[in-house]
């Protein structure tokens, strides 16, 4: 991604269990690595040193291999047998990991494979950060020795087949600072399925934070060697970086005469910085450290301010050339774009024109962005390796269908190769599409006729046709409804006559949805076969134009909404904090006090028993406090 020949890296991988060691190969062969270039050996690290030799005479031929990068995901804690290892080059300059406990272990056979210049990552169980005995020795020997670069604690459970919070340690041969980078990551991801997820955006921000070495407060800090001295050469996280939540204040003042405190308010200093004006207008101020709201709707107030008006101009502004850059790069230079370092230029694009916005995450916006990417940069390659006329072509669209104990992969309509069949249809073909929604519409809405029809039979009546209607009475059984269609045209009585007008409509129904139903899949057959023809035949001006809104509308829409994201979460924060003092202890007491004089006055109304009037006497002492 980041050189100018990919082939120029050579890749070498051991691994103990066969599988992985096979799905190591396959998965770099599949990533597009000449096989030239990968060298992988089945064998146990720990055990078998990552020299460079001679398959045929291993002893003669060993010469340590030493690398520019290194990345690394042992197993966790793994036991090992550390017995007569103590000259190991590997481990000889900083000590044997415990026996239980390879993590070390690995983490300096990694280290000693790097050139000075190099750089190693590996991923760790949070343990190693503060486990005391040779492992606290192994760490000791590493910071002053001044290998460790940065320690990335990540979200848990973000691995298959554990849960195991985990850490990824970056170490260095030489470096020229002395500090180490901790960074709480702990926080940003999604959830998807059991496991958590991180985005792009998440990364992003991780090894933005790392290469500008910045600390961001709540996330990352420079740590001394002198403060890591002082904590006995402990690196757990949260003795450096807080990632925790505030807990949630309840002001004792406020709770009881009402108000917002200033403090509290506090807490949106970015926005009041970003709209100057806007606390005065949002509250009155009387000398105190309270305030109290100084307009009735609070999300009008805030969405008129010139302040926040202001700010989304300011916003729009930035953002009015973007599509015409998207256009410029993604459109116009299609086929000879570098699809591999573009998402970054685009990054930094965007980066650039946020950079005097306030409040907006410029890594939200990232994400956007490679939310859109993914097919982007397929269909950019699509066109690179095929050409501009595949933007023009259909594909059979297949579908696995199960047939007897086989599944059979058969053709089930078209799909555009690079151009969906909804985006054409949704741009030259609207009136087409529109035809089918509105016999779609008129399909949906006779469910609800059936159900008006059914509230007009009582059970008495349905009980009178029961063959006309299903067991649980909800549906009617237009099959047996003909069939009394014919008695009840001949019964002149009002009762029947009206059983008739409704049993019709009934049948009326079921022919129209019928007939819409029939319509429906006649109309999109004859689209699917319209639209497969279009795309084939559509001119070199009309496929940038859908490639526009393919590529760039999407993403330009989204961007659009991130202010009314910023301003709603304001009006959510202020909203939330009046509701919250809204009802002081006093009126709570008042309200008590009111409901028990309503029950002491019930109480005197009630009459019964003479145990029930001893049971109320000593109910209405105790609601009156005698």
């Amino acid at each position: 991604k980041y050189m100018s020949d990919a082939n120029n890296i050579k890749y070498y991988a051991q691994e103990l269990k066969e599988s992985t060691y096979n799905l190591t190969r396959m998965n770099l062969v599949m990533r597009g690595i000449k096989p030239d270039n990968i060298v992988t050996r089945n064998g146990d690290t720990l055990e078998e040193d990552w020299p460079y030799f001679d398959e045929n005479d291993p002893v003669n031929s060993y010469d340590p291999l030493y690398v520019d990068a290194v990345v690394s995901n042992p197993p966790y804690s793994q036991a090992w047998d550390p017995s007569n290892k103590e000259a190991d080059p590997r481990y000889a300059r900083f000590g044997l990991a415990p026996k239980g406990k390879a993590d070390y272990a690995f983490l300096l056979h990694d280290l000693f494979h790097v050139k000075p210049d190099g750089i190693m990552t590996i991923v760790l169980p949070h343990g190693v950060l503060f486990r005391g005995g040779e492992e606290g020795e192994i760490r000791k020997n590493l910071i002053e020795s001044n290998h460790i670069d940065a320690i990335i604690g990540l979200p848990a459970n973000i691995f298959y087949g554990t849960g195991i919070p985990t850490i990824i340690m970056v170490l260095r041969q030489k470096r020229e600072n002395t500090d180490v980078l901790i960074i709480d990551a702990s926080k940003g991801f999604i959830k998807e399925g059991k496991n958590n997820k991180l985005r792009q955006s998440d990364i992003k921000r991780i090894t933005d934070a790392y290469i500008k070495r910045e600390e961001i407060p709540q996330f990352s800090r420079k740590v001394t060697r002198e403060e890591i001295r002082s904590n006995d050469y402990n690196l757990n996280i949260p003795r450096y970086v807080d990632s925790s939540e505030k807990a949630e204040h309840w002001d004792i003042y406020a709770s009881m005469f009402g108000g917002i405190p200033n403090a509290e308010l506090e807490g949106m200093k970015d926005y009041w910085d970003a709209f100057p004006n806007l606390k005065s207008e949002l509250f009155e101020q009387d000398g105190s450290p309270y305030v109290s709201i100084a307009i009735e709707d609070i999300k009008d107030a805030i969405k008129n301010s010139k302040d926040v008006v202001a700010f989304e101009e300011a916003y729009c502004k930035a953002f009015e050339t973007f599509p015409i850059d998207l256009k410029n790069m993604l459109i116009d230079q299609m086929e000879k774009i570098d699809i591999s370092k573009t998402e970054s230029l685009l990054s930094d694009n965007i980066f650039g024109r946020l950079s005097d916005i306030p409040l907006i995450d410029k890594y939200e916006a990232f994400q956007l962005l490679d939310n859109c990417w993914n097919e982007v940069s397929i269909d950019l390659e699509i066109i690179q390796t095929e050409g501009f006329s595949a933007t023009k072509k259909v594909d059979p669209h297949l579908v696995t269908r199960k047939k007897g104990n086989e599944e059979q992969e058969l053709q089930d309509g078209w799909a555009g190769h690079v151009l969906p069949f909804n985006l054409v249809q949704e741009t030259i073909l609207k009136q087409d599409l529109n035809e089918i929604r509105e016999l779609e519409s008129r399909l949906a809405d006779i469910p609800g006729e059936y159900e008006t029809l059914l509230d007009e039979f009582g059970e008495e009546d349905k009980d009178a046709y029961r063959e006309c209607f299903s067991e649980e009475g909800d549906a009617f059984v237009t099959k047996e409804i003909s069939k009394k269609l014919k008695e009840l045209k001949k019964d002149t009585s009002p009762e029947a006559q009206n059983t008739y007008r409704i049993f019709s409509k009934v049948c009326d129904l079921t022919q129209d949805e019928k007939t819409l139903r029939t319509d429906i899949k006649n109309k999109t057959l004859k689209l699917e076969t319209k639209t497969k023809e279009t795309i084939e035949n559509l001119s070199d001006e009309q496929v940038l134009k859908l490639l526009e809104e393919k590529w760039i509308s999407p993403l330009k829409s989204e961007l659009d909404k991130l202010p009314d994201v910023i301003v709603d979460t304001l009006v959510a924060g202020i909203q939330a904090l009046q509701s919250k003092y809204a009802t002081t202890f006093m009126d709570i007491e008042n309200e008590i006090h009111e409901t028990e004089k309503q029950l002491v006055k019930m109480i005197d109304e009630l009459d019964g028993s003479e145990y029930d009037l001893k049971g109320l006497g000593e109910l209405k002492a105790l609601l009156m406090g005698d």
